[in-house]
């Protein structure tokens, strides 16, 4: 019977740069859309499934650490593993393969110019989430919350802060959000843009409001394209999050269940967005809610200053027609997963049933 290690072990291994090798299986197709970073990949899949060690059967890999392997499911892991330990190897199969995977962390420190103020990026690792965490003065807010709030009740609690707010940029369609839960079990004011799509109570943060973090200041920029409500959060004079509406390599996309019209218009509207974001200090950090990789376990923050990222932005940004144009050509489809999500975030409702059964996958809400 093959060994299995679950997801947090492995994230913990990681996370201590303990010795590990995983080995990845998975067909190329499925390796293309995400993996586990640093993992090493062989195309094995099929082989195992039909009862064939294939490419396991001579391969080399380190004999002096485990070798943890990853398929979608956790199936067919199991079967590799079996092989590499019949050819004397620590080998164990990832319990759940990639989709249990999809809930994995990992945290990095932003450095600001601003010493009054803490930004801790919390990283949803497999499928780029990015959220925050904001501390000053023993008081926190958390932004864009996409693990489970007891990460971030964790992270408040080691650094002796109480999470006051809770903040969302706009309602999400890859994950499934976890900002009203966190707000309940901290007794945090749940932030959001002003819109009709959400069926639950929260407190609306208007375009140019500011509320306190300990001697922080968050001012809300209202920022149109990827979805209409769509707002950035300025921090001090030290930092921007700018949910999906601006990425450090590209854009949100405005064609989420929207119609060709309704996207052009959206797109217009990010258009504006992105001009007036341009017109912030260059010194800004940007902070974005995805990144378009699998995030690895480096400590480097996904961030860059609003400068850098304009070097390439002006170019996008020569003209709202080819703009529009740019956005909206030869997009992906809507992922099919999406629309239910939404429905559960516009509803403030979280399955019962395992999250990742809808969140498995990377997201795909930029355009680059």
């Amino acid at each position: 019977m093959a060994k299995q290690i679950d997801a947090e072990t492995l994230r913990e291994w990681l996370e201590i740069q303990q010795p590990v090798t995983v080995l990845d299986i998975r067909a190329d197709d499925d390796r293309a859309q995400w993996a586990i970073p640093g993992s090493v990949h062989v195309n094995a899949y099929e082989a195992l499934r039909t009862g064939q060690a294939g490419a396991l059967a001579d391969m080399t890999l380190p004999v002096d650490r485990p070798v943890v392997i990853v398929c979608n499911a956790g199936r067919v892991s199991r079967t590799a593993a079996d092989v590499l330990t019949a050819r004397g190897f620590d080998a164990r199969s990832l319990a759940g393969g990639m989709k249990a995977w999809s809930l994995a962390w990992n945290a990095a420190d932003v450095p600001l110019s601003d010493a009054s103020v803490r930004v801790i990026q919390v990283r949803r690792t497999g499928k780029g989430c990015l959220s925050y965490v904001v501390g000053s003065a023993g008081e926190a807010a958390v932004i864009d919350p996409s693990v489970s709030p007891d990460v971030y009740v964790g992270i408040a609690s080691t650094h002796g802060w109480s999470i006051r707010y809770v903040l969302e940029t706009h309602v999400h369609a890859d994950h499934l959000t976890r900002a009203r839960e966190l707000a309940r079990q901290t007794g945090a004011t749940l932030l959001m843009p002003p819109q009709q799509r959400v069926t639950f109570a929260f407190t609306a943060m208007a375009d140019g409001e500011r509320v306190s973090v300990g001697s922080a200041h968050l001012t809300a920029r209202h920022t149109p394209g990827h979805t209409n409500e769509s707002t950035s959060y300025v921090l001090n004079d030290a930092a921007v999050f700018t949910g999906d509406t601006l990425f450090t390599n590209g854009v949100g996309r405005p064609d989420l269940l929207a119609d060709p019209d309704a996207a052009r218009q959206r797109a217009r509207a990010l258009f504006a967005s992105l001009t007036r974001l341009r017109q912030l200090p260059s010194e800004l950090v940007v902070l974005p809610a995805h990144a378009s990789e699998p995030i690895a376990f480096d400590e480097h923050p996904v961030a860059a200053r609003l400068g850098d990222v304009d070097a390439w932005l002006s170019e996008w940004l020569v003209s709202e027609s080819a703009f529009v144009e740019r956005v909206t050509s030869k997009l992906p489809p809507t992922p099919p997963n999406f629309t239910r999500i939404v429905e559960l975030n516009e509803a403030g409702e979280f399955p019962t049933s395992d999250p990742t059964d809808l969140e498995a996958g990377a997201n795909r809400c930029a355009v680059r």
